[in-house]
C-alpha cells in the first residue's frame, strides 16, 4: 500500500510535467501571437503608415559598434565650405516657385496671353491730362479644356490637257498608313496614358465632350500600331543596357492575360537599369530565374545589383563571369522591421548602416570617382561594414533569440548576403542600393492605380515597351512630347543599322535640335473653321 508520502511526490512529479507542458505551449503560443502582430501591424503601416524611410539624422558623437573608445568616422581633413542664411526683417518667406498676383516662374515654352488694361483716367473728358509713365505687370497661371483640332488637307486633283489624263492625288504622309489619327494625337494618347496615368477610357471620355465621335476601340488600335514601330528603339535601348558593367535588376508585378473567369494571371515585369541611365521594362509571366537567364544570358558580363530575391543569387552562382552584388537598402529594411521588438539593437543596426550613407554623401559632395572613389570606401566605409558583421556575429553568439524573432531573421539575412553586400568596397562604380532602379519603375505601380491591370500578355509586353522609352527620356531630361513626336515621324525613313541613334540618350545628343513636327504646329495659310 502506498504511502501518503510516495503519492504527494508522484503529483509533484505529475504537476511538474504538466507545467512544463504548459510554459512550453505558452511560449508557442505567445511567439505566434507576435508573428500576428506583426503580421497586422505590417497591414496596417501599408494602408496607413508613412511610406518615407526617411529618419532623423544621426549624432555625428554616436558610439560606432568597434568600442566605446572609437571615434567617430569623418573624411580627411579640407576646405569645409560654410553656408550662410540671412532673413529680412518683416518679411513671410515664399517658395521661389510660389504662384501670386506679381510673379509666376515659367519658361519661354509657355504661350502668354497680354491683356491691356486701360484706367478709367484715360478714358473720360480729362484724359489729356494724364500720362502713362510705366507700366506694371501683374501674372494669373489660367488653363484651357482639351482640345482638338481636325486637319483638313486639300489636294488638288489635275487633269493633263493634251491627254485627259488624270493625275493622281497622293494623300499626305501619316505615320499610321490608312488612320485618321495624326502624329499629335498618338503622342498626345501615349504622353496621357503612359506618362500622367490616364486610363484610353478616360480620354474617350474627354474626346466625347470635345465634341468628338469615336470608338473606344479605335483608342486602342492606334495606341498599339504606335507602339509596334516603337519594338526596335526599345530592343536597341536594352542591347545598350546589357553593354554595361553594372546592371540593376528588379521585379514588380503586373495582372496580364485572362487565367479563367473574373480572374487574370500573375505576372511581371523585370526593369533593368544600365550605368548610362537608361532603363528597360521586359516582361514575362512568371517570377522565376528562367527570365533572368533569357534576359542576361551571354549578353551581360559584369556587376550584377539586386535585392535579396535568390533567382538572382542562384543565376550569378551559375555563371562565372557575374559578380553579384546586393542592396544595403533591402538589409537595412529588415532590421527597421525589427525595431518594435527590440529597438535598441536594431536602431544601432540600422545606424551603423546610416553611417555608411553619409560617406557616400560625402563622396558625392566631393565628385570623387575612379580609384580615389575606391580607396576613400576602404578608407572610410570598409571599417565600418567589418564592425557591422562582428557586431552581428557577437550578437547571435552570446544572446538568446527565438526563432521566428525578427531582429535574428534580419542578422541571418545579412549574414548570409554578406560577400554580395562588401562588393561596393572594392568597385566603385557599385552603388550601395537600388534605389535608383526603383524610383525609375515607380510608373508601373503608379499605373496600376489607374489602368489596374493589361486585358493580353501582348499589352502588357507593349506596356514595357513604350514605359522603357518614356522613363528613360525623363531620365535624360527629355521632352517626352517632343521625342515620341520626333521618332514617330523620323523612324519610317531612318536606316535600319542605325535604330539605336533613336533611343533617347542617343536622340538627345543628335536630333533634339531639329525636332520633327506635326502639320498642326506649321506655319501655313490654313484657316480653323
Amino acid at each position: 500500500m502506498k504511502t501518503s508520502t510516495d503519492i504527494s511526490s508522484a503529483d509533484l512529479a505529475a504537476h511538474a510535467e504538466a507545467l512544463v507542458k504548459l510554459t512550453s505551449e505558452k511560449a508557442l503560443l505567445q511567439e505566434e501571437n507576435d508573428a500576428l502582430k506583426r503580421r497586422v501591424a505590417w497591414f496596417e503601416n501599408q494602408l496607413f503608415g508613412q511610406k518615407s524611410e526617411k529618419r532623423p539624422q544621426i549624432d555625428a558623437a554616436q558610439l560606432s559598434l568597434l568600442g566605446d573608445d572609437s571615434a567617430p568616422i569623418t573624411g580627411p581633413e579640407g576646405d569645409n565650405e560654410q553656408i550662410t542664411y540671412t532673413r529680412k526683417q518683416n518679411q513671410k518667406q515664399r517658395p521661389d516657385d510660389c504662384v501670386n498676383d506679381s510673379g509666376l516662374r515659367f519658361s519661354d515654352k509657355v504661350p502668354v496671353k497680354i491683356i491691356t488694361l486701360i484706367p478709367d483716367e484715360l478714358k473720360g473728358e480729362d484724359a489729356d491730362l494724364y500720362e502713362v509713365i510705366g507700366t506694371k505687370s501683374t501674372f494669373r497661371l489660367s488653363q484651357r479644356p482639351a482640345s482638338f483640332v481636325v486637319l483638313r488637307f486639300d489636294r488638288q486633283v489635275l487633269k493633263k490637257k493634251d491627254s485627259e489624263a488624270i493625275l493622281p492625288s497622293p494623300a499626305p504622309f501619316n505615320v499610321l498608313d490608312k488612320s485618321i489619327a495624326d502624329v499629335s494625337l498618338l503622342t498626345g494618347l501615349l504622353v496621357d496614358k503612359f506618362q500622367y496615368h490616364l486610363p484610353l477610357y478616360r480620354q474617350h471620355q474627354r474626346l466625347t465632350d470635345a465634341g468628338i465621335t469615336l470608338s473606344r476601340s479605335t483608342l486602342t488600335n492606334v495606341v498599339r500600331r504606335a507602339i509596334d514601330l516603337l519594338y526596335p528603339i526599345a530592343d536597341a535601348q536594352l542591347a545598350s543596357i546589357l553593354e554595361s558593367k553594372v546592371l540593376a535588376m528588379d521585379e514588380t508585378p503586373i495582372k496580364a492575360g485572362k487565367a479563367g473567369p473574373g480572374k487574370l494571371k500573375q505576372s511581371y515585369f523585370w526593369p533593368v537599369y544600365g550605368d548610362k541611365d537608361e532603363i528597360a521594362f521586359t516582361f514575362s509571366t512568371s517570377r522565376g530565374r528562367q527570365h533572368i537567364e533569357t534576359v542576361l544570358k551571354s549578353r551581360f558580363k559584369g556587376t550584377l545589383l539586386s535585392d535579396g530575391y535568390s533567382a538572382y543569387a542562384s543565376y550569378a552562382k551559375a555563371n562565372d563571369e557575374l559578380i553579384h552584388a546586393q542592396c544595403w537598402v533591402h538589409s537595412r529594411r529588415q532590421f527597421i522591421e525589427a525595431e518594435k521588438d527590440m529597438p535598441e539593437l536594431a536602431a544601432e543596426a540600422i545606424g551603423q548602416i546610416a553611417k555608411l550613407y553619409q560617406i557616400e554623401e560625402t563622396i558625392k559632395q566631393q565628385k570623387l570617382s575612379g580609384e580615389k572613389k575606391r580607396d576613400y570606401r576602404l578608407h572610410y566605409s570598409k571599417p565600418i561594414v567589418d564592425g557591422f558583421f562582428d557586431w552581428s556575429l557577437q550578437l547571435i553568439e552570446t544572446k538568446t533569440f527565438l526563432p521566428k524573432d525578427p531582429l535574428l531573421k534580419a542578422i541571418n539575412y545579412v549574414r548570409s548576403k554578406e560577400t554580395a553586400l562588401r562588393v561596393f568596397l572594392e568597385d566603385p562604380d557599385v552603388p550601395m542600393d537600388t534605389n535608383h532602379l526603383e524610383r525609375a519603375l515607380r510608373p508601373i505601380p503608379m499605373g496600376r492605380k489607374n489602368w489596374l491591370f493589361c486585358w493580353t500578355e501582348l499589352g502588357a509586353e507593349h506596356v514595357g515597351v513604350i514605359q522603357s522609352l518614356v522613363s528613360t527620356c525623363k531620365l535624360h531630361d527629355i521632352n517626352v512630347y517632343d521625342y515620341l513626336t520626333d521618332v514617330l515621324l523620323r523612324i519610317n525613313h531612318h536606316p535600319a543599322s542605325k535604330v539605336h541613334e533613336l533611343t533617347p540618350r542617343l536622340w538627345k545628343e543628335q536630333f533634339a535640335g531639329s525636332l520633327l513636327r506635326s502639320e498642326l504646329f506649321t506655319k501655313t495659310d490654313a484657316a480653323v473653321e
